[in-house]
């Protein structure tokens, strides 16, 4: 047994049952994660987000951006995005998410969150795009805010704190049996970016 898999066996599965979810804490030091907060708001090709709910455009004070290895078209919310090529900087968090997880990923959904009162409504990332019960790695930059699971079936609800500089990944049959959110906070004054890496199955 290597070093990896100790690690993994000694990791707490924050899900009692039907997926995985494993919360690394901080994986990079808080003077990193503020560079690399402060390069991300300035650099990032950031755009207000769109759905379509009953055939009527949706726009979200939450902004977000989508990168990848390619052009990678990936459609949630009835709305098709093209992804934007890797900045050094997204290149550098990519390796530390592969590296802490061990797994490979070939893109990157942004959301950035300008304060407490933005968040995300319950939801699972099963679109066709994404590689059946692959993993996807979230790392988050600035505030701390709440992030939120509900089975369901059972209905049963977990949360973690997810801390300035933090990982958690979410894998195996995780999106086919939970929901999950990031619920509003009013206390909250200031703004927090999350990087999701997931894999897009490649047809080209």
């Amino acid at each position: 047994m290597d070093l990896f898999e100790k690690l993994e066996d000694s990791r707490q599965n924050l899900l009692p049952y039907d997926g995985t979810v494993h919360y690394y804490g901080n994986v990079m030091s808080q003077k990193d994660a503020g560079e690399l907060y402060s390069s991300l708001l300035m650099t990032i090709d950031w755009q207000n987000d769109r759905s379509m709910i009953f055939g009527k455009e949706i726009i979200t004070k939450r902004k977000v951006a989508w990168y990848g290895d390619k052009p990678f078209s990936y459609t949630y919310s009835k709305v098709t995005k093209t992804a934007l090529p890797w900045t050094p900087e997204l290149k550098v968090l990519k390796n530390l998410a592969q590296e802490e997880t061990g797994e490979t990923y070939n893109s990157c959904l942004l959301n950035l969150y300008h304060d407490g009162s933005e968040g995300m409504s319950w939801h699972s990332d099963g679109e066709k795009e994404l590689k059946k019960n692959g993993a996807i790695a979230s790392m988050s930059l600035g505030a701390q805010r709440k992030f939120a699971f509900k089975h369901k079936r059972t209905k049963e609800t977990i949360a973690q704190f997810l801390g300035h500089g933090s990982l958690l990944v979410m894998k195996d049959d995780t999106q086919a049996h939970w929901l999950h959110r990031l619920p509003p906070m009013k206390a909250v004054t200031t703004p927090r970016i999350n990087l999701t890496f997931r894999t897009i199955v490649d047809r080209y």
